[in-house]
């Protein structure tokens, strides 16, 4: 009996102790678990990663495949998650992708407005959902964004109507403007009539023509075009068009009636047909925008933005543009003029394009 009572001990001795030693393991392993934690002191388990919404109006553009590439690129380098969305020129497409991407819980948005002024209920939406926005190439007027970033829209214009009043003086104008939902398109104009309009005010210039192209479409500007050289009996001296894919279509109308070359004309965004234009001697100059500096100082905001970090403690962005609401804290990058002279430094040396892009060889 005594033998069996000192088993029964020994037995509840060892039972004992080995609970003991795997509630020790139990407690490692969930300290190991637990104090896995990230620099600031938070647990890695719980890190959210930043999500970020990209609204382009249309992706039909070269320029816009690059800030699309460079952007995303950019964000996800900074760790953060990109969903992009492009709207084909269709204001209300734009409108259900955005609406869309606020209920996917994105952090902040990044729109590039098809439509300027009805844009503003995005911010709106995007603001009662705890979103930041970035007003991106184009500013959203009459609404609250948190940041615009962008070129010097109106010295875009400065210089085309700098370039093409020191050509051509004295002569027949044909003006055409970017889509009248864009308020880009206003400020290109404005910058072109500071060279343009005190020349029509002296008389030596005269505007045979002056016409909005809707949606920055070059079919619709071809066919404006050819109503304005049937309309002045291919009298014209020098065409302001806004931008490359616009003088693409207006190119084609002079092309009809041999005129193509002999008519300077202006454009922007150094698309790749346009430089080829301009080694051709069809198109006189187009304006560098490096779109990828723009994508990837908007990407690295964004990511800012989302982290917490205030407008006003990023010294980057120095300026402010009224949106006929409110002073946008802003920044504003430089176009430089391209022509014949400066295509392999400004587009070549850059990595813009290749030599063999441009020249074929």
């Amino acid at each position: 009996m005594v033998k069996s009572k000192k088993l029964l001990a020994f037995f509840l001795v060892m039972i004992l102790t080995l609970s003991v030693v795997l509630a020790g393991c139990t407690s490692s392993k969930t300290n190991e678990t637990t104090n896995t934690t990230s620099s600031n002191g938070s647990s890695s388990t719980e890190t959210k990663k930043i999500k970020i919404g990209f609204s382009l109006p249309t992706m039909r553009e070269e320029r816009y495949q690059r800030d699309r590439d460079a952007f995303v690129e950019e964000a996800e380098k900074l760790g953060a998650e990109v969903l992009v969305q492009g709207a084909n020129n269709d204001e209300n497409l734009q409108n259900s992708q955005v609406e869309n991407l606020i209920t996917q819980g994105i952090d902040v948005l990044v729109l590039d407005p098809q439509n300027a002024v009805s844009a503003a209920t995005l911010v709106e939406k995007a603001h009662q959902a705890g979103i930041k926005v970035i007003s991106y190439d184009r500013l959203i007027l009459n609404s609250e964004p948190d940041v615009y970033i962008s070129f010097d829209n109106e010295r875009v214009g400065e210089l085309q109507g700098e370039f093409l009043t020191k050509l051509v003086p004295k002569g027949t104008y044909f003006i055409f403007a970017g889509a009248p939902t864009d308020n880009n398109a206003t400020l290109f104009k404005k910058g072109a009539m500071k060279y343009i309009q005190p020349l029509v005010d002296k008389g030596d210039i005269k505007i045979a023509f002056d016409q909005a192209i809707k949606d920055w479409d070059p079919n619709e500007a071809l066919k404006l075009a050819e109503n304005a050289l049937t309309a002045n009996k291919n009298k014209v001296d020098a065409i302001l068009a806004p931008n490359d894919g616009t003088a693409g279509g207006i190119i084609q109308a002079l092309a009809e009636q041999k005129l193509a070359g002999k008519v300077p004309i202006t454009g922007q965004d150094a698309e790749l047909a346009a430089v080829k234009r301009i080694v051709e001697g069809t198109q006189s100059m187009t304006v560098f925008k490096d779109v990828r500096v723009l994508a990837r100082k908007a990407a690295q905001i964004a990511v800012m933005l989302a982290q917490g970090k205030e407008v006003k403690d990023i010294p980057e962005i120095n300026k402010t543009v009224n949106n006929q609401k409110i002073d946008v804290p802003s920044l504003l990058l430089t176009p430089v003029v391209i022509t014949k002279d400066n295509i392999d430094k400004e587009l070549i040396d850059s990595g813009w394009f290749t030599r063999e892009q441009v020249y074929g060889k």
